[in-house]
């Protein structure tokens, strides 16, 4: 894919080096000429440019682009960078960094956002992940809540430990992608058992979050 990263500070660098180890091509754009630093991710394009002027973004050729990635340290410039990717140049996936928890609330649908991460929310939801047994756990969201990422760890006497996966009654509108299994990452399969300790990794609407849940722990009907 082309991805341009808005905001080439320490968080715009590092996406751009992960993402050009994944073999993806990378313009970072850069407003502040001190921040311009090509030698520390030399693969990728370089634009001196404010990422807030639509010119400065029709000069980028950000149409060509099939991400855009808002990653400076101002709220609002990732507000602004989000709308005219989305409004002005139709690129098809936007995703932007939320500095301020306060302002989450901003980075919708209505802005231009399909992804908002928010470093805050991410790091609870780790921290609840790594201590919770027997709950579920949100990790991330997608499409504006549309659809979420959640994990919830399988407990000891379980009604379905031991159990193979077609036996386990998944709600519609859900899918388990994932079964951490110690140092392990297991694509689940219908014949998997399940066994206590798995951490069970769902993709899933909001409204059928209590449904796994109540499978999982057995407080189904």
């Amino acid at each position: 894919m082309r991805i341009a990263i808005a905001g080439a500070g320490n968080v715009g660098r590092s996406i751009a080096q992960e993402l050009i180890g994944n073999g993806h091509e990378v313009m970072l754009i850069e407003r502040q000429p001190r921040q311009l630093c090509p030698e520390r991710v030399p693969e990728a394009q370089w634009v001196l440019a404010d990422a807030c002027e639509l010119s400065s973004l029709e000069e980028a050729d950000v149409a060509s682009c099939d991400v855009v990635v808002a990653a400076t340290g101002d709220d609002k410039a990732n507000l602004v960078v989000s709308l005219l990717a989305k409004t002005e140049f139709a690129v098809g996936r936007v995703v932007a960094r939320v500095n301020r928890a306060e302002n989450e609330w901003l980075f919708t649908e209505q802005w231009g956002v399909d992804v908002a991460v928010s470093k805050p929310r991410l790091m609870a939801a780790l921290v609840e992940e790594a201590v919770t047994v027997g709950d579920l756990v949100r990790l991330m969201t997608f499409r504006q809540g549309e659809a979420n990422l959640v994990e919830i760890t399988l407990p000891r006497n379980a009604p379905y430990e031991g159990k193979p996966l077609r036996s386990v009654p998944i709600p519609h509108d859900a899918a388990l992608v994932a079964i951490l299994r110690g140092k392990r990452v297991v694509v689940p399969t219908p014949d998997d058992p399940l066994e206590a300790g798995d951490e069970l990794i769902f993709v899933c609407i909001s409204e059928v979050e209590d449904q796994i849940r109540a499978v999982v722990l057995g407080t189904a009907p």
